[in-house]
């Protein structure tokens, strides 16, 4: 049995888009459309999707790894074959001469969900792969993230063939049950003397051939495109997010599951505002003389309205009062957050003559804070 990991040569603990972006290059290099004809570009083409469709699994690559670290896809490994009892695995007795055996159990399981059969010799069709799932970026005015908004994204994917309609077949046929497998999508092979399951080499796993292949796809049942898809941003979407879209990524080959669309939404940053939470944080200036007496202030509110907002009298720099529910949206629990006012108490730079002695007189009568700090 090849690694898998050799195949796509990436390391064991290679991440998914790793495996991903091997395989695509892989799959690039040895399509059957750059070597038309070419039968070893066609087997090199067939080993890759097939490392790529249990490694892009991770349940199944789960599988496949641990069967690999019990050493059943070594050199010199025992093999295993289906029994009365399920999997039985057969290799060298450690405690004498001979073989021995021992009951696998749910093992079988394993291998007939890695390669496509099921226990008791593989019984049952197998399944067609699910298509990949896509992400794609989409940036939004800050406005447009606290009210909602419908932005329109081009997702470029492999889509189910307009021809054949995803079944990889010519218009007015159909694919057959493969005769290799009988539909089961694997096969047992013998390896070394012992007796292994493995995908069906004829169907790739599909329990079907298409012997007239669809002439846009080439019998894959998807092929390339780019829709441009209406995405619902709802109000409150905080930068980041994510919205899953159900089946509009990737089509998966030969009519399978397609997979899903995550939009990811990044929001522009407001010249006024700035999101904390669910919290809007808006900074007001306020003279020395506001912040001292008192004043009422017109500020302005997320969306275009204002509030008028009270001032205490003896306000310091930096002092937050609240209005509540002028703040974002809550996308769980509904309601809304609050507007937090940030006071910045502006001391003039420039005094005329006038406003100096004022303040000098002033400064004569206003306690030392230093003083009372101490």
């Amino acid at each position: 049995m090849a690694d898998f990991y050799q195949t796509l040569g990436v390391p064991k603990n290679a991440s998914q888009d790793e495996i991903k972006k091997a395989f695509r290059k892989l799959a690039r290099d040895y399509h059957p459309d750059k070597h038309p004809g070419d039968k070893s570009a066609e087997d090199k083409f067939k080993e890759v999707s097939e490392a790529y469709e249990t490694l892009s699994d991770p349940e199944k690559r789960k599988q496949y790894d641990e069967l690999s670290r019990l050493g059943a896809f070594g050199p010199g490994a025992g093999g295993f074959r289906p029994g009365a009892g399920g999997y039985q695995s057969y290799g060298q007795n450690p405690f004498g001469q001979g073989n021995v055996q021992f009951d696998m159990g749910d093992l079988g399981d394993i291998l007939g969900n890695l390669f496509g059969g099921g226990t008791g010799g593989g019984r049952g069709r197998r399944r067609s792969a699910r298509g990949d799932d896509l992400q794609v970026d989409v940036t939004v005015s800050f406005d447009d993230s606290l009210h909602g908004a419908t932005v329109r994204v081009p997702v470029d994917k492999d889509d189910a063939c307009r021809t054949c309609h995803g079944t990889g077949a010519r218009p007015g046929t159909t694919p057959k049950v493969c005769p290799e497998c009988e539909g089961r999508g694997s096969i047992t092979r013998s390896m070394g003397g012992f007796a292994m399951p493995q995908q069906c080499p004829r169907c790739h796993g599909q329990g079907t051939v298409i012997e007239d292949p669809c002439p846009t796809c080439r019998g894959t049942g998807v092929q390339h495109t780019t829709k441009r898809l209406n995405v619902k941003i709802p109000a409150g979407v905080k930068d980041g997010s994510k919205i899953r879209i159900k089946g509009k990524g990737e089509a998966g080959p030969r009519g399978g599951q397609a997979g899903d669309l995550f939009v990811r939404v990044h929001v522009e940053p407001d010249d006024l505002f700035e999101r904390v939470g669910d919290t809007i944080v808006l900074e007001v200036p306020v003279t020395v003389s506001e912040a001292a007496l008192g004043a009422t202030l017109k500020v302005p509110t997320p969306g275009g309205g204002h509030v008028s907002l009270k001032v205490p009298a003896g306000s310091q720099d930096g002092r937050t009062l609240r209005v509540r529910g002028k703040g974002a949206p809550r996308l769980k629990g509904g309601g809304q957050g609050d507007l937090h006012v940030r006071l910045r108490v502006r001391v003039p730079e420039k005094l005329t003559k006038e406003q100096k002695q004022l303040f000098e007189q002033l400064a004569v009568t206003l306690p030392d804070p230093r003083m009372s700090a101490a």
